[in-house]
């Protein structure tokens, strides 16, 4: 994940774009960005940030983890995903859930918590469709759209990832999703989650999207004073206490991270997002390239 929000009160997240460049030189594939309107840190649109990440990146992939559909307009949002990724052409990712966390910033765009899952399915719908380059006119339960087609099309379709864990989110991710990003799931739940998905996904006649994970990570060698700083990560950017998210946090050493996420690894995970919980996400991703190094 790269610095797009600042959970700590540090200033402006100011590391997104040498965050980027440092991701890119040490060899990683992907870097998410995040997407609020309002929640608990100051953030950075996602789109924006992404288009900033495109003009100063030429290898690394760009995704967002997750886009709130349901909280925006389709027809504008997918003339910025078509800006993104041609901007970054065959290297963009375009992940999607529901939110629904904060429902003061969906007030403030205009939307509901309510039917956003319905809503999310309506506007992905939409937003293929112009991103295809093909006018629309749409009438559903939760989104009435009509739109010329929008031009430039980007040259490459991105490919669609479906973040949650929800029962929904796994058949929304099997239904239309060239991949799964799991997040805040034990390893028996994550088991459980792909037999689903696997599942789901020979019912649509589909083969079983690429699973990718969401981990929460502080590499060092000092726990103690790390549990400090994660302490205030977990309440800058959730609200909530420590104890809340404990048992989703890799706290250790790169030997005792790479084990965990060797676990998830030999259990049917196929990539990992990493979330740094740390004030300085720059010494975190290094620690990360010797984490990656373990794993092999």
């Amino acid at each position: 994940m790269l610095p797009s929000f600042d959970p700590l009160r540090l200033g402006p997240p100011y590391l997104l774009l040498p965050g980027a460049r440092l991701a890119e030189e040490l060899g990683f594939d992907t870097g998410w960005i995040g997407d609020h309107l309002a929640y608990h840190p100051p953030t950075f649109d996602a789109l924006c940030a992404a288009s900033a990440v495109a003009a100063v990146t030429t290898r690394l992939r760009l995704g967002t983890g997750v886009l709130l559909l349901p909280m925006r307009q389709p027809v504008w949002t997918a003339k910025q995903l078509a800006t993104v990724a041609s901007l970054a052409p065959d290297r963009f990712f375009l992940g999607i859930g529901v939110g629904g966390e904060g429902e003061a910033e969906f007030e403030a765009a205009g939307f509901s918590t309510a039917g956003r899952g319905r809503r999310l399915d309506e506007s992905l719908e939409v937003v293929e469709a112009l991103l295809r380059g093909q006018p629309v006119d749409y009438h559903g339960r939760q989104v009435a759209v009509r739109s010329p087609a929008l031009a430039p099309v980007p040259p490459a379709h991105p490919p669609v990832i479906v973040g949650g864990r929800s029962d929904a989110a796994l058949r929304r991710a099997a239904r239309v999703g060239d991949g799964w990003l799991g997040v805040w799931l034990d390893l028996p739940r994550f088991r459980r989650a792909l037999d689903t998905l696997a599942e789901c996904a020979a019912g649509f006649g589909r083969p079983r999207p690429t699973v990718l994970f969401m981990l929460f990570v502080h590499v060092t060698d000092d726990e103690h004073a790390a549990r400090d700083e994660v302490t205030r990560f977990v309440r800058g950017q959730y609200g909530l206490p420590f104890e809340a998210l404990e048992r989703w946090i890799v706290i250790g050493s790169a030997g005792r991270v790479a084990q965990q996420l060797a676990e998830f690894r030999d259990a049917g995970a196929e990539g990992f997002a990493i979330v740094t919980t740390a004030e300085d996400p720059m010494r975190q991703y290094e620690h990360l390239a010797d984490v990656r190094a373990l794993l092999g």
